[in-house]
């Protein structure tokens, strides 16, 4: 679906909107799906899995722009396990002059619940604008395992992000009260700023994994032990993980990235990640 809005020059652009709900919820030993509404430009796929409900969310309009809006809502009812992933790497288009690309994402985690929150990649190219947000509340036995990849133009198209305007929020509750909270602006000469030895050091690709479970911080030690000099992890608490990692880009990234995701979920990751 989209929606006309006043361009420059008078032209009307197009404009794509997208909703997406989804709830899963326990059958004997199976996740099955409890609640679903998809309207506008967003889809969701559902390959057959084993006890996990998989949704693959699939963004039909081709991509993301100026003006562009979408919502996705998924929730986890108590003791279900549902993994959502995308069926490609979402692409952030060249936006007109003040305008900027909203996606806004509630996840929900009822008691003994899990969730995987495993996008694949987000490509940012040249004169991107976009608006992130990201909320989770969480039970307090409940699984998180999240992960967001960023890549800042294809390397390997020659690309070079020198025009940006990406923001990123990521607030995760459990039980009620903030256990994280993640703020990402980058704004101008993104390409220039990776470069800085002390931001990047020519580094194109970059993801945040974060483990919200009890006993996370097990992982802290066999993790460390995967990541390239580039990444790090931390235990900000027993039941809190949180990993950073920088790579050249996308396919450097995706390569050490998946061994890493497949320990803290404990399966095989959902078909569209093969490398």
């Amino acid at each position: 679906m989209t929606a006309a809005a006043p361009a420059t020059g008078g032209v009307a652009a197009q404009r794509a909107r997208g909703r997406a709900r989804l709830a899963a919820r326990r059958r004997g030993a199976a996740s099955v799906i409890g609640d679903l509404h998809m309207s506008g430009s967003s889809k969701l796929l559902f390959p057959r899995g084993l006890d996990a409900l998989q949704a693959v969310y699939l963004n039909s309009s081709g991509g993301v722009t100026g003006g562009d809006a979408f919502e996705i809502a998924a929730t986890a009812r108590e003791g279900a396990h549902l993994a959502l992933t995308t069926q490609a790497a979402e692409r952030v288009y060249r936006a007109l002059p003040g305008e900027t690309g909203r996606v806004e994402t509630r996840l929900q985690l009822e008691a003994g619940a899990r969730l995987d929150w495993l996008p694949q990649e987000t490509i940012l190219f040249d004169g991107a604008a976009l608006d992130r947000k990201l909320s989770v509340e969480m039970a307090p036995d409940a699984r998180l395992l999240l992960c967001e990849p960023l890549i800042f133009g294809r390397a390997a198209m020659g690309e070079s992000v020198t025009d940006l305007r990406h923001a990123d929020r990521i607030d995760i509750m459990r039980d009620g009260r903030w256990i994280w909270a993640d703020r990402l602006r980058l704004r101008g000469d993104a390409a220039a700023h990776l470069a800085d030895p002390a931001v990047a050091d020519g580094a194109r690709a970059m993801a945040t994994v974060v483990l919200a479970a009890p006993g996370a911080a097990a992982q802290v030690d066999p993790l460390r032990e995967m990541l390239p000099e580039s990444g790090g992890v931390s235990a900000l608490g027993p039941d809190l993980l949180v990993l950073r990692m920088l790579a050249i880009d996308g396919f450097e990234l995706r390569r050490h990235l998946c061994p890493i995701l497949r320990r803290l979920s404990g399966a095989e990751l959902p078909r569209p990640w093969m490398i």
